[in-house]
C-alpha cells in the first residue's frame, strides 16, 4: 500500500509540474506573438478629443453647436417673426392685395363722372359759295377760312352690367388676395418650423455623436493599453477601432448636413444667404409644445383651401349674374359745352366766339349679339359646377390630411414614451456592462453591443421627439390651427 501511494503522489506532482510548464510556453508564445502582431499592424491609437454633450435629453436651456461663429441667436418665433417681413414669397402676396385694391379703383372709376376736353382747329383751303355747315357763322351766310371749335364734355354713367359686377365682385377679389397671403403665411410657419426642427434634430445628433465619440475614443485608447499589457485578446482592440471609426463617419456626415440645412432655413426666412446666425431653443419650452388635444372636431371651414375655394364660388356667382344682366341697356347722361371761334384771320379767330350746349341721355340695347351672352352664362354655370366638385373633392382631401396626420402624432408620441425609458434602461446596461467587462466578467463584445443600443436609442428618441414636433405641426395645418 505504501508503494502504490508514493507512486500516487509522484505521479501527482509530475502531472502538476508537466501543466505548470505547458501554461508557462503558452503565454510566453502568446506574448511574442502578440509583441509581433504589434509590430506589424498596430499603430498607436488616435487621441480623441473629449467633448461635453448637451441635448435634449437634458432639461436645459442650450444653444446649438454649429459652425456659425457669429453672437445672433434666433429662437424658432424669432425665425417666423423674421420670415413675416423678409420672405420674398409673402412679400409679393401682400403687395397682391394691394394690386386687387388698385385694379377694383380702376374697374370702379367708371362709376364716377368722366370729364374730357377737346378741341378742333381747322382751316379750310377751298369752300363753296354759299356754304354751310361749319365753316357758316351763325349770323348769315358767309363762310370763314378758320375755325377753332374747343370743347367740354361730361358724362356719367347711370347703369351698367359691367359696373353692376366689378361693384359687386370688388370686395371678393380683396379677400381672395387676402386669402392668398394667409394661406402663404400658413406655409411659412409650417415649413419653418419643420426646417428649424429638422436643423436642430441634426445637431442633437452631432451631441450625441460627439460624447458617443469620445466615449469610443477612451474605450480605443484604454483596449490598446490593455492590448499591450496582454490583458485582453487582438480583436478586442479591433472591434474599438471598427466602433470609433463608424461613429466618427456618423459624426463627419452629421457635421456636412449642417450647412445644407441651415441654407433651407434661410431661404424660407428670406435670410441673406452671405450671413450667418445660430438657432437657440428651450428644451423646458419643447417638450411641452409636442402636447395637443386630439379629442377637436375636424372643421372644415377653418382651413384656408376650404375659405378660398367659397371665396371663388362667390365670384363665379358674381359672374353668372353679370352674363344674367348682359341683355339690359346701358344708360348714361352726358352735357357737352363747346365754343365756336370762326374768323378769316388767325390774329382774330379768338375775337368773337359762338358757345353752344346740350344735355342728354344715351342708352344701348344688345339685342343681337351671335348667341354669345348664352354660351358665356352656360359656361359660368360648367365653371361652377367645376368649383363644387371641387370643394367636395377638397373635403376628402382634408379629412385625409386631417386622420394621417392624427395616427402620425398618436404613434409617435407613443413611440416617444417607449423610447425615452430605453434611454435610461440603456444607460443603466451600458453602465453595468462596463462595470463588468472592467472586472473581467463579460468580453469587451458585450461592451460594444450595450454603447452601440445607447447611441441607438439616444438617437431614436430624438428623431422620434422631432417626429413628434413635425407631427403636431401637421394635425395643427390638418386642422386649420396654425397661428399667425
Amino acid at each position: 500500500m505504501a508503494n502504490i501511494f508514493f507512486t500516487n503522489n509522484t505521479l501527482r506532482s509530475s502531472l502538476l509540474f508537466t501543466c505548470l510548464f505547458c501554461l508557462s510556453v503558452t503565454a510566453f508564445a502568446q506574448n511574442k506573438n502578440r509583441k509581433d502582431t504589434t509590430q506589424r499592424s498596430v499603430a498607436a491609437p488616435v487621441v480623441v478629443p473629449d467633448t461635453s454633450k448637451t441635448n435634449l435629453l437634458l432639461p436645459v436651456t442650450v444653444k446649438d453647436t454649429g459652425k456659425n461663429n457669429t453672437g445672433e441667436y434666433l429662437t424658432l418665433q424669432q425665425c417666423i417673426d423674421y420670415a413675416m417681413l423678409h420672405q420674398p414669397g409673402l412679400n409679393i402676396a401682400q403687395i397682391n392685395i394691394d394690386v386687387a385694391k388698385t385694379t377694383n379703383a380702376i374697374n370702379l372709376a367708371t362709376a364716377l363722372p368722366q370729364v374730357n376736353a377737346s378741341g378742333n382747329l381747322t382751316h379750310y383751303i377751298q369752300q363753296s359759295q354759299g356754304g354751310g355747315g361749319q365753316g357758316t357763322n351763325n349770323g348769315g351766310n358767309n363762310a370763314y377760312a378758320n375755325t377753332f371749335i374747343p370743347g367740354i364734355s361730361v358724362s356719367q354713367t347711370i347703369f351698367n352690367p359691367s359696373l353692376l359686377y366689378a361693384f359687386k365682385s370688388a370686395p371678393l377679389f380683396v379677400k381672395q388676395a387676402q386669402q392668398t397671403t394667409d394661406s402663404t403665411k400658413i406655409f411659412l410657419v409650417s415649413s419653418v418650423s419643420k426646417s428649424f426642427y429638422t436643423l436642430l434634430l441634426t445637431l442633437e445628433q452631432i451631441n450625441v455623436l460627439k460624447e458617443d465619440t469620445s466615449e469610443f475614443g477612451k474605450s480605443y485608447r484604454d483596449a490598446y493599453h490593455q492590448y499591450k499589457g496582454g490583458i485582453v485578446d487582438e480583436t478586442d482592440f479591433e472591434q474599438a477601432e471598427i466602433t470609433l471609426n463608424n461613429t466618427k463617419a456618423q459624426l463627419k456626415q452629421a457635421n456636412e448636413n449642417v450647412v445644407p440645412q441651415y441654407a433651407a432655413l434661410k431661404k424660407l426666412m428670406g435670410f441673406p444667404p452671405e450671413n450667418q446666425f445660430n438657432v437657440t431653443f428651450d428644451t423646458l419650452e419643447m417638450m411641452k409644445s409636442i402636447h395637443i388635444d386630439t379629442t377637436q372636431q375636424l372643421q372644415y371651414e377653418k382651413r384656408i383651401e376650404f375659405q378660398q375655394i367659397q371665396t371663388s364660388l362667390g365670384l363665379q356667382d358674381q359672374t353668372i349674374n353679370y352674363y344674367k344682366y348682359a341683355f339690359l341697356p346701358t344708360l348714361s347722361a352726358f352735357f357737352n359745352y363747346n365754343l365756336n371761334f370762326q374768323n378769316n384771320n388767325y390774329n382774330n379767330l379768338l375775337g368773337t366766339s359762338y358757345p353752344t350746349s346740350y344735355i342728354g341721355l344715351s342708352f344701348s340695347i344688345p339685342i343681337f349679339t351671335g348667341f354669345s351672352r348664352l354660351n358665356n352664362l352656360h359656361k359660368a354655370r360648367l365653371q361652377e359646377q367645376i368649383l363644387n366638385w371641387n370643394q367636395t373633392d377638397l373635403k376628402s382631401e382634408i379629412y385625409s390630411e386631417y386622420t394621417s396626420a392624427l395616427a402620425n402624432y398618436k404613434g409617435n408620441y407613443y413611440n416617444l414614451q417607449l423610447l425615452q425609458r430605453n434611454v435610461a434602461l440603456s444607460k443603466r446596461v451600458f453602465f453595468v456592462v462596463e462595470l463588468q467587462y472592467k472586472q473581467g466578467i463579460v468580453p469587451y463584445l458585450n461592451v460594444i453591443t450595450a454603447e452601440t443600443n445607447l447611441i441607438t436609442s439616444e438617437i431614436n428618441y430624438l428623431n422620434a421627439l422631432f417626429n413628434v414636433l413635425s407631427n403636431k405641426i401637421d394635425l395643427e395645418k390638418a386642422m386649420g390651427n396654425i397661428s399667425y
